[in-house]
């Protein structure tokens, strides 16, 4: 009954009428849920003025979740529903001389979750598609207050520095706020787009905070649901792990990014990341758009990963998963699934072509991660995000290939159904079975549908819905009696900006 209610309410919203998109007087939200400021504060004369001539931004919302398994696995799996509500406040002062500053506050509620289930006298996390909206870290249903947003910020010429708790969008490092609350990192942050066609960043972050959590933590220390549990996380990266290698349990992150468009049509960026005693990485990316004429334009595009170890492989090894880590002792096959069990060095390639003309879109994009080692990206911007990912799904462990297709179309664009837009895309991963037979990967080769739809409307334009679905089809696991891998998903989000 809650599967129907949810399906059909988006129904019969989605059929009503609007002008537009979601785009406020402030501030419009990408299909993403990143916003681009159109009302910023001003500059001002008086230290008065800077909280009298500052900006509030708010925003209500609502998340609901459904998760329906094939088959549930005792003690280990659940189907479950999950409803947030919430919202948040930002407030953001003018600007006295360059300096400014800003704070965000975000809530989430849980009502009538199932998050917890209990099985053979075991307790577990059954919350696996509404998870961000609540706390993990302080037990069931726990709500969610964070002051998630607070920095300080000066601004020169075309620069500016952000000191304190920001957002944070790169390669590597997202906000992903696809849930209730923005994942958001600690530190300190210096953009420049003094030259032409060029920005340049450089930041230093030592905490992070996750989407369900409430405390800033390890940006990539492991310890059950208290520091860095995001479900892309290296296990073996574990504290007790890290104190037994006399390495940092909350160790710097330095991140710096180039984007430059000096060539019309073309957009190069770099993304280098650096934390001592663990891993780097460097990330080159290139997309070119091709007018074809009659309104047709394609764009290839292409990314390349290059991940070096720095220490974490004789800390947490080269899986993901854990086993190969330094309080384990992996069996011949495990150790032989990896050419370097004690090395994190590794890499991918991936590419996508996109058609787009008018109102509509499709794309093709294929990724190909190194037989070397897993990558580790823990932080919520995933490596083969735009290319080969669908919703919910992780596909960069070593020797993995995937393809996909998606389609994109803008009703509204087109004078169908006006403010509305939606996607779809099917994808394929295809896992390494060495892996999967030894254990050192937990996942299996699947297919996957993927949908999403917007809708905006004209009698309340600050308000926008969401609607996403998505079945996912896995291959039986080695040893399983059933196929404990297939599942199928539902999400249901309402938006109100201010």
């Amino acid at each position: 009954m809650k599967l129907i209610s949810i399906v059909a309410a988006a129904a019969c919203l989605v059929g009503a009428t609007s002008v537009h998109a979601l785009s406020t007087e402030k501030r419009d939200m990408k299909n993403n849920m990143s916003f681009k400021y159109k009302v910023k504060p001003k500059s001002v004369d008086s230290f008065k003025d800077m909280f009298s001539d500052g900006v509030l931004y708010g925003r209500l919302r609502s998340n609901t979740f459904y998760f329906k398994w094939e088959n549930e696995k005792p003690g280990a799996t659940a189907d479950n529903f999950a409803w947030g509500v919430g919202g948040s406040l930002i407030y953001s002062t003018a600007y006295l001389n360059g300096f400014g500053a800003t704070v965000g506050m975000y809530t989430t509620h849980t009502i009538g979750t199932d998050n917890e289930e209990t099985s053979g006298g075991k307790t577990f996390d059954s919350g696996k598609a509404g998870k961000g909206t609540y706390s993990r870290a302080t037990g069931s249903g726990s709500h969610i207050d964070v002051l998630a947003l607070a920095y300080l910020e000066y601004k020169f010429a075309k620069s500016n520095i952000k000191v304190g708790r920001q957002i944070f969008e790169s390669a590597l490092l997202r906000s992903n706020d696809t849930k209730m609350i923005p994942n958001t990192f600690e530190g300190y942050a210096i953009q420049s787009n003094d030259l032409s066609n060029t920005t340049l960043r450089l930041a230093y972050f030592n905490r992070q905070k996750l989407r369900d959590h409430r405390d800033f933590h390890s940006i990539i220390a492991v310890d059950s649901f208290n520091e860095n549990d995001d479900s892309g996380k290296h296990k073996g990266l574990s504290i007790s792990n890290i104190k037994a290698a006399g390495e940092d349990v909350e160790p710097g992150m330095i991140v710096a990014t180039i984007q430059n468009k000096s060539i019309k049509g073309l957009k190069l960026n770099l993304d280098g990341m650096y934390i001592e005693g663990y891993v780097s990485s460097l990330i080159a990316e290139a997309n070119y758009k091709i007018k074809l004429g009659n309104g047709w334009v394609l764009t290839p595009g292409a990314r390349y990963i290059h991940q070096r170890d720095e220490g974490a492989g004789k800390i947490g090894g080269a899986a993901l998963s854990g086993v190969l880590g330094r309080d384990k002792t992996p069996s011949s096959a495990a150790s032989a699934s990896y050419d370097n069990t004690n090395s994190v060095d590794g890499g991918a390639w991936m590419t996508r072509l996109k058609l787009s003309k008018g109102a509509g879109s499709i794309m093709a994009g294929y990724s190909a991660i190194s037989d070397k080692a897993d990558l580790i990206a823990p932080w919520r911007g995933f490596p083969t995000g735009g290319y080969s990912r669908s919703m919910a799904q992780y596909n960069w462990e070593a020797n993995t290939k995937s393809w996909m297709i998606k389609a994109g179309y803008d009703f509204g664009k087109a004078d169908i159904i006006s403010g509305m837009r939606g996607s779809i895309d099917y994808a394929q991963m295809d896992y390494d079975q060495k892996k999967i037979d030894a254990g050192t990967l937990s996942r299996t080769d699947r297919s996957i549908i993927h949908l999403d739809i917007f809708k905006t409307f004209s009698d309340l334009p600050n308000m926008e819905l969401k609607f996403r679905a998505a079945a996912v089809s896995a291959d039986t696991k080695l040893g399983d009696d059933k196929d404990y891998g297939s599942y199928r998903e539902y999400r249901f989000e309402v938006n109100y900006l201010f």
